[in-house]
């Protein structure tokens, strides 16, 4: 949005957002709500020990009907998952179809779970009025085999074997596989989709695209009546009705596809129906109670088992088989093009020319909404990373159906589960009933929420749907999720596991995102989530404390295999774990619950004893931090001499020994740091009354926790921290140094220094060790798939750049530190906090060769010119190389990186970055002049999009109307109507187009004309901040 004068000049896309929140349409009702792995998670898991991935394993996906969702390639759904449309392919080679995607289940995998496949997001709006996906199907017999055994056979201390290892894209023998799907410009009903697949291989090869609509299986488990069970019937030869109690009547409409074989006859679509129900014959050797079944179309295309489909034509599940084999298939650089549409109207044919204009239109749209987000000049490559980030994190979004009761106790039209299945996990957690659109971690590899991982992809989304992103932060205080004790579920392995409490912090920031991106302030959003974290505060306070000395424990808090034990466990050397993390998280949460409130309190001020309350608990949790039960003497978690935080073992009383393990453990206290406007204070009097009580009667506290209370810092602020100047410095030294904490593409989860001096504990003869891996675990705890004991992760490094700059609105340019550490070069923090986000986005950012650090040398990913633009957004990386590992589409917390790319993309050293303002002014001017001239290019179809040999022109269909109405008139003046709403459309969009430009320009020319430092790490940085 561009906002000048008081009025909004929207782009398209904006337009539909507001009309969705304004509930004029429901734009998000269709969306890539799709899971890409439902098998193996514990909702679909039945089994009498909970171990879901050999309860529910790959092999019985295509046979068994998913009781809590459904997966696919690419697919969309209702957000209620209801309907679903997703993509197979086959390539004449496997021995079922490409259904879903591959991946290895964690016992399978030498580093836990991981996907095997070869695809990427690469476009998505928040409506999704367009969505672009690109998936690499190889034209040799998948390596299914392969990859289970060779991975198999490594150990931990061996890397992963990735579906690029297998040799399988050699000579580029592949499909590539763009799938697009658009909405029509006023009816968010109306679904097009668009398959195109480019033979990038030497050779002629076969391909065999089959998309499907289907329903979930709702009708199987005795909770709806049988005359509620839907179905999709045939009409045609190229079009297909679905019926549905809740949705109604749509319509599956295909065209045929233009030919690929010398007779250049087009390839007509079979359409096939079965009944999404579960093969009890070939999985238990039971009985069906009807003959067709899910795996029926891998049956009748692979096997040519014609028996296995309806030959009624109807079912609760179908598909189109297109088969582009003719010849010997697709000429090499050619490509197969499938369109369909899923429509509430009927119509007997598709207009593939206006149907392609819609598409092409929906995407003109996206650029310009996505431009507007990030206008100013940066490198296209740091664009086109960003972009990906908003895309995977449109992607992750996903329907998310569970029931505590249905799931613990079973359903009426099944076997019983086994008793003791009851146990096994969340047993306390009955309240739970989910029907939601959330946002995932990972689309396949963490096809479940996770609290923490919610919070930070909440900064992003806040970015282009603050809607969204409110939404999610609201729903997690909501009844059915939170836990009547105020305990907020953590991921559905185990709901009572304890995530770091970020929420209050992601709630803050979304509120000020959406207010200073969108001028919009939503302070019954702020205020609703609040009052719901007060009870999750007071549930951390009660359970988390554990001798009421604000010295907190917490279990295992995100970071898995950090320390020595297992933290979510008793310790087996008896006492209790004293973490600084734990700790250093509950004084950050006490902060980041205090802001909220004096935010509140200017509009409301009953928010001023609340805002007491967490002042006071903040200090107390501060002085914990350093001194031990009110002593004097400083033997808390602060270790003087190694001017670092460390976890400690407490057997009660004055008994205590520190864990000397330089981990983000100790970092994380930084975290808890706010700095206070003096205007603020005055204006809230009741507030600074109470603060000024307190450092009356509590002088002792007070002077040894809040020393910018004698001394006021830049724009005589206060600060409140729980590490004074001294500590600072003296953590920041460590931090910042190259052989410990500070890497070339990030802050260090695990000190360097542990490579060369591990931290071993023998108890009873068991040998406890920590040391330094930079990539992934070389052990099996947790499932070996936890891996912080030396790589770097976006989301912990996003809050210390924020720590950071918040420290330099106290200090400003009078604090500097060496950066790097020995190096000579001294920085103020606000430079520090750049030169992170700089090495972070380094990550995936191309260098001076045109490698990309996140791909460790690979020339396939580094240069080829059909996989170099494409990225995948890895759940953490390589401490030493930054290598990307892990989750191939965390785009969750990974898509921390487009909030970074928006801060600091105009100022990182990269090729083509523009180095002062007036060149970034120039390139600003020739990107926008590019674009202008590509937006009033005729709109001529890509000469490279195959049509079949029936289109239909819109004159065509004109005239067709018109052999079946009559009526010229009525046709011409739909035309006129059409020209004139077109002419509108236009003015408009010239009109935004140049506020657009006049506003970046008015930017532009305020950069240059403040060269100095000082305004841009200092104004610029509270305008990042805007009251962090």
């Amino acid at each position: 949005m561009v906002k000048i004068d008081h009025h909004e000049y929207l782009s398209e896309e904006e337009k539909r957002l507001k009309e969705d929140r304004e509930r004029v349409k429901y734009w998000k009702k269709w969306g890539p709500y799709v899971a890409e792995r439902q098998w193996a998670t514990v909702r679909e898991d039945y089994s009498a020990d909970g171990d879901a991935w050999s309860h529910f394993p790959h092999a019985h996906a295509r046979s068994r009907a998913f009781r809590w969702g459904e997966d696919g390639i690419a697919g969309v759904c209702d957000t209620h998952g209801f309907q679903n449309i997703a993509f197979a392919f086959w390539n004449g080679e496997d021995d079922f179809l490409k259904e879903r995607l591959f991946g290895l289940s964690n016992p399978q995998g030498n580093h836990g779970e991981s996907i095997k496949e070869a695809h990427f997001h690469v476009d998505n709006t928040p409506t999704h009025s367009y969505m672009k996906l690109l998936y690499k199907y190889p034209q040799r017999k998948f390596p299914y085999e392969d990859l289970i055994k060779e991975n198999a056979a490594r150990g931990k201390q061996d890397r992963e074997y990735q579906i690029i290892d297998t040799g399988i894209f050699d000579e580029n023998r592949y499909w590539d596989i763009v799938i697009e799907t658009a909405k029509e410009a006023n009816d968010p009903e109306e679904l097009l989709f668009r398959v195109t697949a480019w033979n990038r291989g030497p050779e002629p090869a076969p391909l065999h695209i089959i998309p499907h609509v289907w329903f979930r299986n709702c009708w199987a488990w005795g909770h709806e009546s049988a005359d509620k069970k839907p179905s999709i019937t045939q009409l045609s030869e190229t079009v297909a009705q679905s019926k549905h109690y809740k949705l109604g009547e749509r319509y599956f409409q295909l065209s045929p596809s233009p030919g690929v074989g010398p007779s250049g006859q087009d390839v007509q679509p079979e359409l096939i129906f079965t009944e999404n129900d579960t093969n009890f014959e070939l999985l238990y050797n039971g009985k069906n109670e009807q003959p067709y079944v899910k795996d029926a179309f891998h049956r009748y295309i692979v096997d040519k088992e014609k028996a296995a489909i309806n030959p009624e034509k109807t079912g609760t599940k179908s598909a189109a088989w297109f088969a582009f084999d003719e010849g010997g298939g697709v000429a090499p650089g050619e490509c197969a093009v499938v369109r369909f549409r899923l429509s509430k109207k009927y119509e007997a044919y598709l207009d593939e020319e206006e149907f392609d204009e819609i598409i092409d239109k929906r995407k003109e749209e996206a650029d310009d909404f996505y431009y507007r987000i990030s206008p100013l000049p940066m490198t296209e490559d740091l664009r086109n990373i960003q972009r990906q980030a908003f895309a995977g994190m449109m992607w992750t979004k996903q329907f998310y159906h569970f029931i505590w009761d249905q799931w613990a106790n079973g359903d009426p039209n099944q076997p019983p589960p086994p008793a003791e299945r009851k146990s096994v996990r969340n047993t306390h957690w009955k309240h739970m009933y989910l029907d939601d659109i959330l946002s995932m971690p990972d689309s396949w590899e963490y096809p479940f929420f996770a609290a923490w991982d919610s919070a930070f992809h909440c900064i992003p989304l806040a970015m282009i749907d603050p809607d969204f992103a409110k939404k999610q932060l609201d729903l997690f205080t909501r009844e059915w999720y939170m836990h009547p004790n105020g305990q907020l579920p953590a991921y559905e392995w185990n709901f009572g596991d304890v995530n770091p409490p970020v929420h209050a912090w992601a709630t803050f920031r979304t509120f000020k995102i959406e207010r200073k991106m969108y001028g919009r302030e939503d302070l019954d959003f702020l205020e609703r989530v609040f009052q719901k974290l007060l009870l999750n505060f007071t549930w951390w306070v009660n359970r988390k404390d554990f001798d009421g000395k604000n010295v907190f424990e917490g279990g295992f808090l995100g970071l898995d295999n950090i320390g020595l034990f297992n933290r979510s466990e008793p310790l087996p050397t008896g006492g209790v774990l004293e973490q600084a993390d734990s700790t250093g998280w509950m004084a950050f949460y006490c902060l980041c619950m205090l802001n909220i409130a004096l935010e509140l309190a200017k509009h409301r001020r009953i928010y001023e004893d609340i805002a007491s309350k967490f002042f006071e608990h903040f200090i107390l949790i501060s002085d914990a931090m350093t001194y031990k039960s009110g002593s004097k003497e400083e033997k808390s978690l602060w270790n003087e001499e190694d001017g670092f935080y460390y976890d400690a073992i407490s057997w009660g009383g004055p008994w205590t020994q520190q864990l000397p393990i330089r981990s983000l453990v100790g970092l994380i206290p930084l975290y808890a740091t706010l700095t206070l406007e003096p205007e603020l204070i005055n204006k809230l009097p009741s507030f600074k009354k109470r603060v000024e009580w307190f450092i009356e009667n509590r002088h002792d506290v007070a002077e040894r926790n809040m020393a910018s209370i004698r001394k006021r810092g830049k724009g005589n602020r206060i600060l409140l921290s729980l590490v004074s100047k001294d500590r600072l410095e003296k953590i920041l030294k460590r931090m910042l140094d190259e052989n410990e904490f500070f890497s070339e593409h990030g802050i260090r989860s695990l000190s360097k220094y542990h490579q060369e001096n591990p931290v071993s504990m023998d108890v009873n003869g068991q040998m406890f060790k920590v040391s330094y891996v930079p990539g992934d675990s070389d052990s099996g705890l947790f499932g070996g798939n936890s891996n912080w004991r030396g790589p770097i992760w976006l989301c912990v490094n996003f809050l210390l750049v924020e720590s950071l700059q918040r420290f330099y609105m106290f200090y400003g340019p009078t604090l500097q530190v060496e950066c790097p550490t020995g190096s000579g070069d001294f920085m103020h923090l606000g430079h520090v906090s750049e030169e992170i986000q700089h090495r972070l986005q380094h990550l995936m950012a191309r260098g001076d060769d045109g490698r990309r650090a996140i791909n460790d040398g690979n020339d396939l990913l580094d240069f080829d010119p059909y996989w170099k633009d494409n990225l995948w957004f890895y759940e953490f990386f390589d401490g030493d190389t930054g290598r990307g590992l892990g989750a191939t589409h965390q785009c969750g917390w990974t898509g921390l990186i487009a909030r970074m790319i928006h801060d600091t993309g105009i100022s990182c050293r990269l090729p083509q970055t523009p180095r002062t303002p007036s060149t970034g002014m120039a390139h600003y001017f020739d990107d926008i002049f590019t674009r202008h001239a590509a937006q009033n290019r005729t709109n001529k179809p890509n000469p490279k999009m195959r049509r079949s040999s029936t289109t239909r022109s819109i004159g065509a269909r004109s005239d067709f109307d018109m052999s079946v109405n009559g009526d010229h008139d009525e046709v011409q003046s739909i035309e006129n109507s059409v020209e004139s709403e077109t002419a509108e459309r236009e003015r408009e969009r010239q009109e935004a187009d140049a506020h657009t430009a006049s506003y970046v320009s008015e930017q532009l020319s305020r950069v240059r004309s403040h060269q100095s430092a000082d305004f841009e790490i200092g104004d610029e940085f509270e305008a990042q901040l805007d009251g962090q």
